[in-house]
């Protein structure tokens, strides 16, 4: 039988406002919704390229810059390390200062311990780049460049010192170049040089990829490979907001919202694999995903009319960005293939018709529906280098096209029409295309428009496609003939273009294998050079031997089209950086009203 008290205390309980009964209830956690557009591959910095991988390492791993979020032009800020470095005059020596407290998310490598971020982690992982087992397509950025490496490259030892990377003391770091590198700061806010510790790496050999342990505002929580990744906010997360708004009122209001705030601001974020343009756009139109960055050109009419969002959209409260994206999409072929590589006049003649082959206006108004400009060079406009007034010396042209194959040997035809190729001792053998390509909607699109270029020159085409990562691996291994790919600026810079064509690089970020060596001189000298007349010239000579020898086909560079659901908060998108989940919030109530009505 209830006592007095009891019944007082329930009569009590009764009549408080509903709030405050349930003032006790945990808040709904506050949850982005993302994709990826292709299947990521191992989560290791060092080893990782595709643009799926780069935006989860980008959220797990610490460089020890990154960029302000807000600032434009773009500029650096101390992550990791306090501030930017302390540079000596001579532009050669960098000493970094690292913040005390941050820590690894925990990992059984550690036997329980709480494991600090120290100066010698970052000189083990910039020293990984180096190990040739690994084979980082990141190599590049350092090497030839840190004072002593060679020492890393004759006989490579994690225990090898080299006074270009050192650690003077637990929380400093100083970096020696072998000479001035004007963009070296950029290449310390990359994926690559996040930090990575020793004792992860060697406690699972060969599959650090498998196991991301990092310092960065997420840590991973769930993984099923190529289907649904979910990344959990860090508790012991140190990231504190700063940024450097200018006049525009929504950044004003972002910086307002978020400065000095700890980062991440949401709980998780959970991503799901979209390789199919459809299941995209779908999926963002039914609240599944926050934001759809680069509307699919093949869906462009479901959402824009006009150039504007449709009607019954802003309605719903979503917001159409325009961004010029520092991307270039180009289609390179492997220099190394028997049939289009080398440097002849035949294959030059056959590489150069191809270039001809391409109908950028028809790309651009049916594919991209006019939401890009045509590419005159490897440099999209807003990265640094990149010439206003310079135009391609190899047109669309047809008959031009058409005029080279017969010269140089390509005017014997198969009964069906198309081209054969001239043999050395004489005579000709059939001649077919291969050009790989991804295994979507818009990878078909994509085909049916090479298809019609090529073959109204004569020459016959077949498409192998494939997943893009399968299609990457490959391509180191110069099996590729040719493929459409596409290069968003790891920095902004042109020298983060031209690299691509470096015969230094081949086989790695150079898939097209190209090695020149008046393309090599030029190049080297560029990258010593500050943006300026010099430099330009530079790069304009290098144009003119990138359109002479064909190892590209200069496509486009995008327009991209992006679109934000209303209950997204502090939402921009930076030039150079993937994401921006660190930043992002969510109000759960405004996503649960939209979802019910939509």
């Amino acid at each position: 039988m209830p006592t007095l008290r009891s019944l007082a205390a329930a009569l009590l309980f009764a009549t408080l406002p509903a709030t405050l009964a349930t003032a006790a209830a945990p808040a709904a956690p506050k949850v982005l919704h993302m994709f990826l557009s292709t299947s990521e591959t191992g989560l290791d910095p060092a080893v990782a390229s595709d643009i799926a991988t780069l935006s989860l390492l980008e959220n797990l791993f610490d460089p020890l810059l990154r960029y302000d979020y807000l600032a434009r032009p773009v500029k650096l800020q101390g992550n990791t390390a306090t501030s930017l470095p302390e540079v000596s005059s001579d532009g050669l020596t960098y000493t970094f200062r690292i913040r005390p407290g941050i820590l690894f998310t925990p990992d059984p490598a550690f036997k329980g311990a709480r494991r600090e971020v120290t100066a010698a982690d970052y000189v083990y992982s910039i020293k990984r780049l180096y190990d040739p087992a690994l084979k980082s397509p990141w190599s590049f950025l350092f090497d030839g460049k840190l004072l002593g490496d060679a020492a890393l490259k004759e006989t490579f030892s994690y225990a090898t010192e080299i006074p270009g990377l050192q650690a003077p003391d637990r929380y400093t770091l100083r970096i020696r170049l072998a000479a001035p590198d004007n963009n070296f700061l950029f290449y310390l806010a990359t994926p690559a040089s996040g930090v990575v510790a020793r004792e992860v790496i060697e406690a699972y050999p060969g599959q650090a990829g498998n196991h991301p342990v990092g310092t960065g505002p997420f840590m991973l929580g769930e993984w099923k490979r190529s289907d649904r990744i979910v990344l959990l906010a860090n508790p012991d997360s140190t990231a504190v907001f700063h940024g450097t708004p200018g006049s525009d009122p929504a950044d004003r209001a972002t910086a307002q919202a978020l400065e000095g705030q700890r980062l991440p601001r949401v709980d998780r974020v959970e991503v799901k694999i979209a390789e199919e343009f459809q299941g995209r756009m779908l999926g963002f139109l039914n609240g599944e995903y926050d934001y759809l960055e680069q509307v699919p050109e093949s869906m462009t009419d479901m959402v824009i009319r006009d150039g504007r969002l449709k009607p019954e959209l802003e309605r719903r409260g979503m917001q159409l960005y325009r961004f010029p994206v520092l991307q270039t999409y180009y289609m390179w072929i492997n220099m190394d293939d028997p049939v289009l590589g080398g440097y002849g006049k035949e294959r030059v003649a056959l590489r150069r018709a191809i270039s001809l082959s391409y109908d950028s206006a028809e790309d651009i108004a049916l594919l991209k529906k006019g939401f890009a400009i045509k590419a005159e060079s490897p440099l999209p406009p807003g990265v640094l280098g990149y010439d206003p007034g310079y135009r391609s010396p190899v047109p669309h042209d047809p008959a031009l096209a058409n005029a080279l194959l017969d010269k140089y040997g390509y005017d014997k035809r198969d009964p069906d029409g198309f081209r054969r190729q001239p043999q050395a001792g004489g005579g000709t053998a059939p001649l077919t295309l291969v050009m790989s390509s991804e295994a979507t909607v818009g990878g078909r699109l994509r085909d049916e428009l090479w298809r019609k270029c090529l073959n109204a020159v004569g020459l016959r085409v077949t498409f192998k496609s494939d997943k893009k990562t399968e299609i990457i691996k490959a391509s180191r291994l110069g099996k590729v003939q040719m493929f459409e790919s596409n290069w968003i600026a790891d920095f902004p810079d042109g020298d983060n273009f031209y690299q691509l064509l470096y015969g230094g690089n081949a086989g790695r970020a150079n898939y097209a294998r190209f090695r020149l060596p008046a393309y090599d001189a030029r190049y080297e000298r560029a990258r010593q050079l500050v943006d300026g007349p010099a430099r330009q010239r530079l790069y304009f000579e290098m144009n003119q031997l990138i359109h002479a020898y064909n190892p590209w086909v200069p496509l486009t560079h995008v327009l991209s089209a992006d679109i934000r659901q209303p209950w997204l908060k502090n939402y921009k998108r930076h030039p150079v950086e993937f994401t921006q989940w660190r930043y992002l919030d969510v109000d759960v109530a405004e996503r649960e009203r939209a979802t019910r009505v939509k």
